[in-house]
């Protein structure tokens, strides 16, 4: 008896009184290929003892793993899905958390003659010019954005449209292989270490913006949830601590994402 409870008290002293239970986030490939998350999360573990766990995937399929109570936490970037998310009652509240911008990427001879600051007539340039064009196709907050820029332009995508169903990293490796058209959001794509020919073409279009949200799943929806653990992620994400190490990450000197919280 005595052997155990020595044992107990090793155990007990040998485990930080912060320590907290880990939790699961479901997120986009763009927070996770970028290198986002290897800065970030070990600033908040540090912060607070909680281990967090990513799910990379596109917003669409990230949304699904958090309707079906498969993650604690939500951080993607598709503002439509995400308010609908919080209407259907699957987190109490969207807080904005950063922002950066999409940018279309193509071949540097730019055959279609796209380059300039407007998605919109760009897109109707690569259609007219019958240049193959590279999409996600995969539901993800890139995917959607590209779209409604579809959309705007008023045009169909012609035959040599291709969708991928993948995430950026392997959409801009396909681009670079084939000499294609590419969405991309700007963090992938610094980050990105196989540009081969391709070039940012278009951007500066305020159409472009890309942001980001952050949601905790409500325990309402899955009483199982990490709901303490999940709201104390957010909280440090959107605070002071959390939005200077967001602002901090950069990538060959240039900042990949922007915090604006507070705005």
């Amino acid at each position: 008896m005595k052997f155990l409870a020595t044992l107990t008290l090793a155990l007990a002293v040998s485990v930080p009184a912060w320590a907290q239970s880990p939790i699961v986030m479901a997120s986009t490939t763009s927070t996770e290929q970028s290198g986002l998350f290897g800065h970030l999360l070990p600033a908040f573990k540090q912060a607070t003892g909680i281990e967090v766990k990513v799910v990379a995937v596109g917003t669409g399929q990230a949304i699904d793993t958090a309707r079906r109570g498969d993650a604690d936490v939500l951080f993607v970037h598709d503002q439509v899905a995400e308010e609908k998310f919080v209407a259907d009652g699957f987190a109490t509240r969207r807080h904005p958390v950063m922002y950066n911008d999409f940018v279309l990427v193509g071949p540097k001879s730019d055959p279609a003659q796209v380059q300039g600051k407007d998605i919109v007539a760009a897109l109707k340039k690569v259609v007219a010019a019958k240049a193959p064009f590279v999409s996600r196709g995969d539901k993800s907050g890139t995917h959607a954005a590209e779209l409604r820029y579809w959309q705007l332009a008023g045009v169909a995508r012609g035959s040599r449209y291709r969708e991928c169903g993948c995430g950026m990293g392997p959409a801009l490796n396909i681009a670079a292989s084939t000499g294609a058209y590419v969405l991309a959001d700007r963090a992938t794509w610094l980050s990105f270490k196989n540009p081969a020919d391709l070039t940012v073409l278009v951007e500066g279009d305020k159409r472009l913006f890309n942001q980001y949200g952050v949601m905790a799943v409500n325990p309402a929806k899955h009483p199982h949830v990490e709901s303490a653990e999940a709201n104390r992620f957010v909280e440090w994400v959107t605070s002071p601590a959390g939005q200077q190490a967001i602002a901090a990450y950069k990538i060959k000197g240039q900042q990949l994402f922007f915090p604006n919280a507070n705005q």
